[in-house]
């Protein structure tokens, strides 16, 4: 029988804190979250990205320099607080029944570095009735774009919604530093331990042990122009289609915007499409694939 000394408790945590970390960074490198979103660092409650109603552009430099000042479009973010606790009783302690608790530990970091992804898919997922810097939701048909380049004028719209009753699949521009999303990190997953019966009332009163996680971060929208939300049939016309339309986006006063799909994200119903539409070299009635290629797959799990 093992005596729940300090030391013990100290060699315990260092042993579940670097099963924690360990599984924390082997799952991340299987996160998607940052192929389609700009991490963030945050130090406040809340960031408010006033930049997104309007990014320069390089000019040629004649005279003095033409400043273009931030749109105030006053979208922000807010932080949010997520935890997640594992209890170890005393007594497995005690009886050196405590082997079982790094797979647990571990467990908990996957589910930390999962986090992010499932947070972004939040988003995304609720697109369509949520608000981005414009005042239009992220996925919306009428988006507005205005004649002048300082945002006067009569505006006209463009949209990056296809409306339809199969399942979502988005195209994305995801070659560019800032992405059509925005992932806000306060502060990064960390596990704490709390296991002292002087000062810990579940070890005190349940004689409960406790290693918690806790996360502050959140997701939210930044340039709708670089993704397209799509519920029509994934099929070659209906992938030309919505690229167009993303190629042909002009900014306020009329200059092209550049975008240049380069990934489509989908969901489990739609690999099967997705892979035969863009890693198929060959057509199955023959001759080659003109889409082979033409974009990466990004299954996302976590969609419907």
């Amino acid at each position: 029988m093992a005596i729940t000394s300090p030391a013990l408790l100290t060699n315990l945590n260092t042993a579940l804190q670097s099963s924690f970390r360990d599984a924390y960074a082997a799952m991340r490198t299987e996160a998607f979250w940052d192929r389609v979103a700009t991490l963030v660092p945050s130090t406040t409650a809340s960031n408010t990205y006033s930049w997104l109603g309007d990014f320069p552009r390089l000019r040629e430099w004649i005279g003095p320099r033409v400043v273009k000042d931030m749109k105030l479009s006053g979208y922000q973010i807010s932080n949010r607080l997520f935890e997640s606790t594992l209890g170890v009783q005393r007594v497995q302690i005690e009886d050196d029944q405590f082997g079982h608790f790094s797979p647990i530990a571990r467990s908990m970091g996957q589910e930390a570095a999962q986090w992010p992804d499932i947070l972004v898919n939040e988003a995304i997922t609720a697109g369509e009735s949520s608000v981005c810097y414009d005042g239009q939701f992220f996925f919306d048909t009428d988006h507005p774009v205005f004649p002048n380049a300082d945002g006067t004028g009569t505006a006209t719209t463009w949209t990056n919604f296809t409306t339809g009753a199969g399942a979502r699949w988005y195209l994305i521009d995801d070659s560019k530093v800032l992405k059509p999303l925005i992932f806000q990190e306060r502060t990064k997953p960390e596990m704490e331990m709390k296991f002292d019966p002087s000062t810990s009332d579940a070890a005190f009163n349940n004689d409960l042990f406790q290693w918690g996680i806790r996360y502050r971060c959140a997701a939210g929208y930044g340039f709708p122009q670089l993704i397209h939300c799509a519920r029509t049939a994934l099929n070659a016309t209906n992938f030309e289609a919505t690229r167009t339309i993303m190629r042909n986006l002009k900014a306020d006063g009329g200059r092209p915007l550049g975008v240049r799909p380069t990934t489509i994200m989908v969901g489990p119903s739609n690999e099967a499409a997705a892979k035969a539409l863009f890693e198929t070299a060959f057509l199955s009635g023959g001759g080659s694939n003109p889409n082979y290629n033409a974009v990466k797959v990004l299954v996302n799990v976590w969609m419907a």
